[in-house]
């Protein structure tokens, strides 16, 4: 696991607890508690403390059957530099982040077929260091915090769902969903990455500016009726760039509104903001909208939220 902060630390415990031997890159703190006293996550499951080989150093573990990538995008360029001692010939790297990723385009047939993502992957770092053969998506469905060093707090159930550019799968990422299904984590494999991405980022554009905007919970940001009614223009747009991508998506907005009622978790892109950690704006809010304009369709609403957005993060210096 690179990474263990909320979606890390979860998936590490739950692998952990599914029977694998997990180990963790992590620094700091948060490193040193883990080292102690192991990764505890709190679910309504129930609660699992993991025991976890937990380092700094990359280049004490070896090769690794699967690398799972949970940091923040801004940090994928440390990756790219540090990943290296973990791959072996038939190492797969998970990368369980949200946003276009970086070899969305590998394979993808087309005009567009291998176009590379400067910046979410500038000068190519992890094109070269990882390489999109090995690269398989992780598409993260989970309300969890960070609510303590080493110790993640998850609401409602939680889903992962695989899936590699051609639409393959591997022995290693089919041992993978074993290990996390046994410990109690959902787990999909699809032959289709790409439509997978965007359902959930139609879920992250949906809510992610305005809830950065207005600073506030799922919850009380959809009881604002302008705020809905602006939400529900955010995902039009959305869809509209999805199909024009040639992902014909259907979503019932008025069911989907109803869902996030009650729902006071916070979206990660306003938890960094909150807790000024980097905000993921380039991969998750910035790459559909310049796909937009790609594909020429017009995002009015979303380029006013993501425009406040980008002002907010860099007023907060993040």
């Amino acid at each position: 696991m690179f990474g263990a902060g909320a979606i890390g630390g979860h998936v590490a415990a739950r692998a952990a607890k599914g029977g694998a031997e997990v180990s963790v890159v992590a620094r700091g703190a948060n490193l040193e508690v883990m080292r102690a006293n192991g990764l505890r996550v709190v679910a309504s499951d129930g609660e699992i403390v993991a025991r976890v080989t937990a380092t700094d150093n990359p280049e004490k573990l070896g090769h690794q059957d699967v690398v799972i990538v949970t940091v923040k995008a801004p940090a994928l360029p440390a990756v790219a530099a540090r990943i290296g001692p973990l791959l072996g010939p038939d190492t797969r790297v998970v990368f369980a982040m949200n946003g276009i990723p970086w070899f969305y385009f590998h394979g993808h047939g087309g005009e567009l077929d291998g176009l590379r993502l400067a910046r979410i992957d500038p000068d190519d770092a992890l094109w070269r260091a990882v390489g999109p053969d090995r690269a398989v998506a992780g598409i993260v469905y989970s309300a969890c915090v960070v609510s303590a060093l080493a110790t993640i707090q998850v609401t409602g159930p939680s889903k992962l769902i695989l899936g590699a550019p051609d639409g393959t799968t591997s022995p290693a990422v089919e041992n993978l969903a074993k290990v996390l299904r046994a410990g109690g984590l959902g787990i999909d494999l699809t032959p289709e990455m790409r439509p997978a991405i965007w359902r959930k980022l139609l879920l992250n554009l949906f809510t992610g500016p305005l809830c950065v905007v207005a600073q506030s919970n799922i919850q009380d940001m959809i009881a604002e009726p302008a705020a809905e009614a602006a939400s529900r223009a955010c995902l039009a747009e959305a869809l509209a760039i999805a199909h024009a991508m040639g992902h014909p998506i259907e979503i019932n907005a008025d069911r989907l509104v109803a869902g996030l009622h009650g729902m006071t978790h916070k979206p990660s892109v306003l938890q960094d903001l909150e807790l000024g950690r980097p905000m993921e704006i380039d991969a998750v809010f910035d790459a559909p909208l310049h796909l937009a304009r790609r594909q020429g369709v017009a995002t009015p609403t979303l380029d006013l939220l993501v425009g406040l957005m980008k002002l907010r993060a860099r007023a907060a210096g993040l």
